[in-house]
């Protein structure tokens, strides 16, 4: 009952996080680029809910775009990562032999490299795009879907059911379906909040340091070190796009409890 309580506190996070992003680009006149010079700084007001930045900038329609964003890419990293993490988790532990050293060796490879020099090797070829940051991310994400669902799917596969189905002649693919994915999703979908929350640290933190999506795009990283040489001035601005990166992690993180002990 508890780990139910904590998965929907999270969901009604990440629920409430995703209107705001939407709602204010709907309410709001203004584009995230749209630079108003003798507006600099302003304070909270109907027109600027949330004031304005150093170009004038309204800070609400660049928080919501910068969390639709974060959120987006994080999900399609994801997205990119799981679906040949998890076939070849699966295609290793039922071939075993050749294909399964094989995978292992590939894995064994990327891991070998460390992570963040991967995705900055990437970049240098095209920076301030996402393509290499999101290539590079999926490169090292894919790794951990594939390794926990191989051991899984081995040991899914002696178990008495799965070898009764196999000796009455179903084929592995019904199998599959019936037996061993029902019992792989719970894992899955914990295994993707994690990598979701990984992937938007991740993304916030190189754009931080100037070598992942650059200004004028609005991007929580990036939002950071921009107003961080006004933060005596403006603390809340600094602390806002802060505030947001720590509740997408935190309700991804409280909506992986659940899973983990389904």
């Amino acid at each position: 009952m508890e780990n139910k309580r904590t998965f929907y506190i999270g969901l009604s996070i990440l629920v409430f996080l995703a209107l705001f992003s939407i709602l204010s680009q709907i309410i709001s006149n203004y584009e995230s680029d749209q630079q108003d010079l003798f507006n600099i700084f302003a304070n909270a007001s109907l027109e600027h809910p949330l004031g304005t930045d150093q170009y004038g900038r309204d800070v609400l329609i660049r928080v919501a775009q910068a969390t639709q964003l974060s959120f987006f890419l994080a999900l399609i990293t994801t997205v990119t990562a799981f679906i040949p993490g998890v076939t070849l988790g699966i295609l290793a532990a039922y071939k075993g032999g050749l294909t399964d050293k094989f995978l292992n060796i590939i894995c064994d490879i990327l891991l070998a490299l460390p992570g963040l020099l991967l995705i900055l090797v990437l970049i240098a070829f095209s920076p301030g795009d996402f393509l290499p940051l999101y290539v590079g991310l999926a490169l090292i994400l894919w790794i951990e879907f594939f390794k926990i669902t191989r051991l899984k799917t081995k040991s899914l596969l002696v178990e008495p059911f799965v070898e009764s189905s196999k000796s009455l002649g179903f084929s592995f693919f019904y199998i599959l379906r019936k037996l061993i994915i029902p019992k792989l999703l719970p894992m899955i979908f914990t295994i993707s909040t994690f990598s979701m929350s990984t992937a938007i640290i991740a993304i916030s933190s190189l754009s931080a340091i100037n070598v992942g999506i650059r200004p004028p795009t609005a991007e929580l990283g990036s939002m950071i070190i921009e107003l961080l040489p006004y933060y005596e001035e403006e603390p809340l601005l600094v602390l806002l796009p802060s505030l947001i990166i720590f509740l997408i992690v935190l309700s991804l993180q409280l909506m992986s409890k659940r899973s983990v002990n389904a």
